[in-house]
């Protein structure tokens, strides 16, 4: 059986694609962002090993921002205290090794040129110059309007960020962007974003990852999916726990059962697409809301289909919202087609969902949960098969399920914590 190998930067594109689809005004956003900053930072000689760290750095550089309202403000030039979502940031990548250097960078990638002593000295350690490269480029996408043709607003946009230097902007970094730009090329670039980044991938150092680092890679994008939010701080860990042991119960190899942790891990992921402000919303969705929601199991498919090696994982991971009579989303996939790891991946959504806490309701108590799922599967929304695996193992299979969320919400308070978010405010 071939082992799982993927890129990591098929994965960080594809995370940073989906990040952004929350709003078509963001749409592109950290794509823009990691194509000027590459090739400021190509001007400015940066060695390929930084360039590499900065590329990444750039296309997850706003991944702590929570809310549709946090992104949409950070699209201000002026933004007001940006500090709250750049430490997130840094907390999330910091926990993954390959992504040390980057989390870095996104720590302190809206630290103003003026202030820098003064937050070097708060914080205890130097800015890293690719951070100041991030900042401007970012300040950059902001200013321009995507609506507009953009070579005739090059001009505006080159004052802007010239009448800033030494104040927002390092000097270096703003006489790198000044000479960098004077082709109408760099302008178009900009705005066909999609092509021009292609060239930049090419030249980043790439790492392609075994299982074990896929793992490891799976759960670091989980806690940027889940972590938005209290109300499903620990979901994906549960369906993840719950869809390996249904897996073991039912005597599949051990390869599946990874495959399943890894699908749990990412089953969510079109989420990211969807407004907080909607995931958390405490009264009954209004019919929009509700298709918005729908809709993240679509995305998570496309988002999915552009990473080279995980079509399998793909397929468990995105239709866990189909139904066995055709009848479920985003698909409208019957039975005859859906494969057994994509059954177990929906009935281990289900019974997570129904199990697990969530700071508005307690979970159900095991009678009232397997009486809701044997009505499902008797309306052929879910297998019967595995859910009667499900019943017979019940403890050990819920067991697992508590155990991974009891230490994903260790984790989730860990990066929530206020104390530091608080002091930050004061930078």
């Amino acid at each position: 059986m071939m082992k799982l190998k993927v890129s990591l930067l098929d994965l960080i594109l594809a995370l940073a694609d989906v990040m952004d689809m929350i709003s078509p005004v963001l749409n592109g956003h950290h794509r823009r962002v990691a194509h000027i900053s590459y090739v400021i930072g190509e001007k400015m000689g940066l060695p390929s090993k930084n360039l590499t760290d900065m590329f990444i750095a750039s296309l997850l550089h706003d991944c702590g921002g929570i809310t549709l309202k946090e992104r949409l403000d950070a699209l201000q030039f002026d933004i007001i205290n940006p500090y709250i979502h750049s430490e997130l940031g840094y907390r999330l990548l910091a926990k993954y090794e390959p992504l040390e250097a980057s989390a870095q960078i996104v720590r302190y990638h809206h630290a103003n040129w003026n202030e820098t002593r003064r937050i070097s000295e708060y914080n205890e350690e130097d800015i890293p110059l690719e951070s100041y490269i991030i900042h401007l480029s970012d300040r950059v996408d902001v200013l321009a309007d995507k609506k507009s043709e953009i070579i005739g607003q090059s001009t505006y946009i080159k004052k802007r960020i010239i009448s800033e230097s030494g104040k927002k902007f390092m000097p270096d970094v703003v006489e790198a962007f000044v000479a960098v730009s004077k082709p109408i090329s760099f302008w178009l670039d900009i705005i066909n974003v999609e092509k021009s980044c292609e060239i930049y991938e090419s030249k980043v150092n790439d790492t392609v990852l075994d299982e074990d680092s896929v793992f490891s890679a799976g759960e670091l994008i989980r806690n940027i999916i889940d972590f938005r939010s209290r109300f499903t701080a620990t979901h994906s860990s549960g369906v993840s726990a719950v869809a390996a042991q249904l897996g073991k119960c039912t005597g599949l190899e051990e390869e599946e059962q990874k495959k399943l942790r890894i699908a749990g891990f990412l089953h969510d992921l079109g989420k990211l697409a969807v407004p907080t402000e909607i995931l958390e919303k405490s009264g009954k969705l209004a019919p929009q809301e509700y298709n918005i929601i729908k809709s993240h199991t679509y995305y998570t498919y496309k988002t999915l289909q552009k990473i080279k090696g995980f079509e399998e994982i793909n397929e468990i991971a995105s239709f866990h919202h189909e139904k066995l009579d055709g009848s479920g989303y985003p698909f409208g996939i019957a039975s005859d087609n859906l494969s057994y790891n994509s059954r177990i991946m929906a009935v281990a959504d289900v019974f997570t969902a129904l199990t697990e806490d969530r700071p508005y309701r307690k979970g159900m108590d095991r009678d009232t949960c397997l009486s809701t799922m044997q009505r499902m599967a008797n309306e052929m929304a879910i297998d019967g098969d595995i859910l009667e695996v499900l019943t017979k193992n019940y403890d050990s299979i819920n067991n697992s399920r508590i155990e991974a969320q009891t230490k994903s919400r260790s984790q989730y308070f860990e990066y929530s914590k206020p104390s530091t978010l608080n002091d930050i405010k004061l930078q």
